[in-house]
């Protein structure tokens, strides 16, 4: 990879190039090939920002997608809660990234059989999404 060639097998840029090929592998329905890239990608992002870093909210999130491909639900919901937490603290709670992650999250919560909890953070993303927030 020439980014790694530049920059060093750790850099941030390198775990940007990762990710986006973890997303292309998964697109092509290469799952598995996709996983050890994107978990490299977080270690380096990890590293180099932090783990409460919002840069880290895009690797948890590729992850935790992959994990679900690979029928991985209850390995990618911490994840992805993780992701939910660091942008609620970023964001605050009504922010559009949120909304983002409680969807994936409700996902998450539906492939466990969880429907009722699933629907309640759709039900709060939608609130979110038209501008407004549920009591």
């Amino acid at each position: 990879m020439i980014t790694e060639a530049a920059y060093g097998p750790d850099h941030p840029s390198v775990a940007i190039r990762l990710n986006n090929l973890a997303a292309i592998l998964r697109d092509l329905g290469d799952a598995a090939g996709a996983r050890p890239l994107a978990e490299r990608a977080l270690v380096i992002t990890e590293a180099a920002y932090g783990p409460n870093h919002l840069q880290v909210t895009f690797d948890l999130n590729n992850l935790a997608a992959i994990l679900r491909d690979l029928g991985g639900a209850a390995g990618a919901r911490p994840l992805t809660e993780r992701a939910l937490a660091i942008s609620e603290a970023a964001y605050g709670p009504d922010h559009h990234r949120v909304a983002v992650h409680l969807t994936m999250l409700a996902a998450i919560l539906q492939d466990l059989g969880d429907a009722a909890g699933a629907k309640l953070l759709e039900e709060r993303a939608l609130a979110i999404t038209r501008g407004r927030r549920l009591k």
